[in-house]
């Protein structure tokens, strides 16, 4: 390809794309305008933590905490609690699709820590829980402590395993770790006997308790949520915080927390 061919080419597609991010009088729309003309909040949520964010298979509906609450922000912007389009996340998966802006915003039991607030804004903290662990009640464990030399299961990209570092150092014992891609695959590595121990935040715990398991009262690191979105997205993130604060001052957010069991 002739040099002068290239340029000409890099050119307009330099055009291309820069007429592709404006509107008309040369500005582009906030990420809030962007949602109102498209009609609906694109919401990264769980699928698999009962309580908080649910795919119920029965039913093929998203159900849980943080589900009511993406609804609650969806009528608030578009004066509609149904205009919203779920996408499942992982702790692996829900940063990357925030940052391409497949999401416009994530509330999916999104543990607020500096770290992360360097690279995305949150609203203000609508729940606060602790990490725990899940054994299996046939093994006998009876504290943390006892975990010494074993393998816990957590899940991949998520802030536990660091917040039982730090529990086991301060004990004086070793631990293993195996990480897995969703919580599903590491309650049926605990139930084969493959992991010893499978921690993860205690309400996420709640929804994986069945008559073979137990918790362990040990407790670490508060973990508390918020709703993550770009960073810069100043607009959504007062609408999302308004929201919050009107919904603990009326008593609806204890209400949602009962009605999901928290």
């Amino acid at each position: 390809m002739k040099r002068s061919t290239f340029k000409i080419g890099a050119v307009c597609g330099f055009m291309l794309l820069a007429a592709g991010t404006v509107w008309a009088g040369g500005k582009q729309d906030d990420p809030l305008t962007a949602i109102k003309k498209a009609g609906v909040l694109k919401v990264g949520v769980k699928e698999d933590v009962p309580h908080f964010g649910f795919l119920n298979p029965a039913t093929n509906k998203h159900e849980g905490f943080e589900i009511d609450l993406a609804h609650a922000i969806a009528k608030k912007i578009l004066g509609d609690e149904n205009k919203v389009a779920f996408t499942g996340v992982t702790a692996k998966t829900r940063g990357p699709l925030l940052d391409t802006g497949e999401l416009d915003t994530v509330i999916a039991t999104f543990t607020v820590t500096d770290e992360r607030r360097k690279s995305f804004d949150f609203s203000d903290i609508y729940y606060t829980d602790a990490v725990m662990v899940m054994v299996k009640k046939a093994a006998g464990y009876a504290s943390f402590k006892d975990l010494a030399g074993k393998t816990i299961g957590v899940a991949q990209s998520a802030t536990t395993k660091k917040s039982l570092e730090a529990g086991a150092a301060a004990q004086g014992i070793e631990i293993k770790f195996a990480e897995f891609p969703t919580y599903p695959n590491i309650k049926t590595a605990l139930d084969s006997g493959r992991i010893d121990a499978f921690s993860v935040d205690r309400a996420i715990l709640l929804g994986y308790v069945d008559d073979t398991v137990t918790l362990l009262p040990d407790r670490f690191a508060e973990q508390p949520y918020g709703a993550a979105v770009k960073k810069g997205n100043t607009a959504l993130l007062q609408v999302i915080n308004g929201v919050i604060a009107d919904m603990k001052k009326s008593g609806e957010l204890d209400k949602l927390l009962a009605k999901n069991g928290l």
